[in-house]
């Protein structure tokens, strides 16, 4: 036996900086342990009590995982100077000088993703150490990777921008909501790491993108005590962060982080903002998205059904069904090796919480591809996105006849449902409209076929054709954005087949609500008997700024005005109705930022506001956030009277280098908010 003191001994361990290219890529992470992608070399400098000779035993093990084991497939062992089978890692001596060894490994294209721990033995010694922690993340880079992107630019912008935004509003007024996704700050990686080992996901399935995002998305919402974020859509949001106040992902989960507690609010755009931030820091290329008139199919017959009484109210113990006004969520971009061909690319992960999915509250991930031929049976819930997106909406009326209740289809609209889906356009500061990846052009003969194809799938007829009118052809409504605090002038159009003179009957229901279809005041309803000759005319209602301008501070959120009408030709008793959604203008403000910057030194943001609505505004803030600074600044102000200007100074001091996006957020009790952006290069 070998005197102890002469056997091999590793006394430390360095992971190397890499200077390859790919690496670049993992330097920006602020965390304590070394980043690498898989199917990447990294290097190890070992340093020994003696130069190594070819009698000495020396293997890296790396395990994963609780009681990491080879049989599992968790632990992986590596002797440098034999080389291994090239299905599994490699490793070998790069360098040899005196006591030092360096040593390249490459880890395989489809290894076990997250947290490793490092020992490594010699004989009867082995080094264990708390500080030989790696993390190993999914390589968009790599051609062998399941999440492989060929598209430099694409990576750029899926995998590394650490800023964006969500598009809300209605399709007709499509806002820009800024969004910082901070892949890269401290303790976020951190977070998504534990993430992963937080729920029922096996080692092995870490592996897989397809089950690392299916339970990402699982974690984003809280259930049974795990889970990033509590959503809240009841516009009271005490004990809490207002969702639309949240601006980025990272000091969600900094918080989730060091509590390991659910987050307060959450709501769609946050939900994919931060699952979005999660699966861009693991390495799966992911953008978020926006459909705008989102249906909620409940009863997953692939209508969106609405119910309405004689005054154009709806009906909500009869309503299941929803349409929001926008829905956000997230896309991942990877190959489906389970699937038959043709379903690789992106797929539709959902991060707020809806429906169950084999018992879990998650959505997907749901290939784009399949939503686009209404394949609705392909794994991961591909019926319910097809609805959100495709769904035939129709409209009945309710009507009491003799005591009975009965259901009149007055309305089918085939084009109403999913416009306007968008994202933030690669390398650009724009919208991109993505509507044609997921549907045919709405009208066209393919449209069509694909939703006859997903209804024989569902093996069900369509039931219902969409009514004969004689004379009614179609009936539009148009409205202009109104100030808040304005009157709002409502436009029917009425188009039919004769121009001969008749009288119309058309009511108007309104009531304010939240994005999500939710009602939170019920307004009032206008009523309009007109003579209409031609056949097109047209009828103006107006909504007075008194009717809804008390309700806006009763909920914590950005308000939509819904209106509902109803038109009934007097002499043939023919019925046609139509929906409208509004969203509030709101006076825009200038801030102004130098346009360079240093690191420690004080940053001046100048915000001047001018209200220019006909009401005041009070509990003002200002808010300023970037990547670039210690932390948020925020500042309360007092009441804004109509007219008066304020003008306001936030300070800062820039931590970081290179060009920081500055977010200046303004809100109020009524106004809930207005964003202005600028980038600013911070040097040393």
């Amino acid at each position: 036996t070998m005197d102890a003191s002469k056997e091999l001994q590793v006394l430390h361990v360095d992971f190397l900086k890499q200077e390859n290219a790919v690496s670049h890529h993992t330097r920006e992470f602020q965390t304590s342990s070394p980043v690498f992608r898989r199917g990447q070399v990294f290097h190890l400098r070992l340093a020994l009590n003696q130069p190594l000779q070819s009698y000495h035993e020396l293997k890296l093990q790396f395990g994963t995982g609780l009681n990491p084991s080879i049989a599992r497939h968790t632990l992986v062992e590596l002797n440098p100077r034999t080389p291994s089978d090239h299905h599994n890692w490699q490793a070998s001596l790069h360098e040899e000088s005196g006591k030092e060894v360096t040593v390249a490994v490459t880890s395989t294209p489809n290894a076990i993703v997250g947290r490793y721990q490092l020992h490594v033995k010699t004989g009867s010694h082995i080094l264990k150490s708390e500080e030989n922690i790696l993390y190993l993340l999914f390589n968009p880079w790599c051609k062998e990777d399941m999440v492989f992107m060929p598209d430099e630019e694409e990576r750029k912008e899926y995998i590394l921008n650490d800023t964006g935004g969500h598009y809300v509003g209605v399709p007709r007024s499509i806002k820009y909501r800024p969004w910082i996704f901070g892949q890269f700050e401290k303790n976020v990686l951190d977070c998504c790491i534990s993430l992963l080992s937080e729920n029922s996901l096996k080692p092995t399935d870490r592996r897989d993108p397809v089950l690392v995002c299916r339970a990402m998305c699982a974690m984003m919402s809280v259930e049974k005590g795990k889970g990033v974020l509590l959503g809240n859509w009841s516009g009271d949001y005490r004990g809490g962060t207002a969702p639309y106040r949240w601006t980025g992902s990272a000091p969600i989960l900094q918080q989730y982080y060091n509590t390991k507690q659910a987050v307060c609010f959450g709501q769609c755009w946050v939900f994919a903002g931060v699952l979005t931030t999660v699966l861009r820091a693991l390495g799966i290329p992911a953008r978020s998205v926006t459909a705008f008139n989102s249906a909620h199919d409940t009863e997953k017959n692939l209508t969106v059904d609405t119910y309405l009484n004689e005054k154009g109210e709806k009906l909500t113990k009869m309503s299941y069904d929803s349409v929001w006004n926008f829905h956000v969520w997230t896309d991942a971009w990877m190959k489906r090796p389970d699937l038959p061909k043709g379903y690789d690319g992106w797929q539709v992960v959902d991060g707020t919480p809806q429906e169950r999915s084999q018992g879990v509250f998650c959505c997907g991930p749901s290939p784009v591809a399949a939503i686009h031929k209404g394949d609705i049976f392909i794994v991961y819930d591909t019926r319910f996105v097809f609805s959100e997106v495709n769904g035939d909406r129709l409209i009945w009326l309710v009507k009491t006849v003799n005591g009975q209740e009965e259901l009149h289809l007055i309305s089918m609209e085939t084009a109403s449902i999913g416009k306007n889906i968008s994202t933030k356009a690669v390398g650009q500061e724009r919208r991109r409209d993505i509507t044609y990846e997921y549907k045919y052009p709405e009208g066209s003969p393919e449209e069509r076929q694909v939703m006859d194809h997903a209804f024989l799938l569902l093996n069900s007829e369509r039931e219902h054709r969409r009514p004969v009118k004689e004379n009614f052809l179609h009936m539009l409504v148009q409205s202009e954005d109104a100030l808040l605090g304005n009157p709002v002038n409502f436009t029917v159009i009425l188009k039919r087949k004769t121009a001969a003179l008749q009288n119309v009957n058309i009511s108007g229901s309104f009531e304010l609500q939240l994005y999500t279809g939710k009602r939170v005041a019920k307004l009032c309803t206008l009523k309009k008997t007109s003579q209409i000759q031609g056949q097109v005319s047209e009828v103006t209602l107006t909504l007075d700024s008194k009717t809804y301008i008390n309700s806006l501070a009763i909920f914590d959120d950005e308000p939509v005005i819904r209106g509902f009408f109803i038109a009934e030709i007097v002499e043939s008793k023919e019925i046609m109705a139509s929906e409208v959604f509004l969203s509030f203008q709101y006076p825009e403000f200038s801030i102004e930022l130098p346009n360079t910057g240093r690191v420690g030194q004080l940053l001046v943001c100048n915000c001047i506001f001018k209200n220019t609505l006909a009401i005041p505004l009070t509990d003002v803030k200002f808010s300023l956030e970037s990547l670039g600074i210690s932390s948020p600044q925020t500042s309360d102000h007092r009441m804004v009277q109509p007219g008066e200007t304020i003008e306001y100074q936030i300070k800062c001091t820039p931590v970081k280098t290179g060009p920081k996006k500055f977010i200046v957020k303004f809100s109020s009790k009524q106004v809930k908010e207005i964003n202005a952006q600028k980038i600013v290069l911070i040097t040393k």
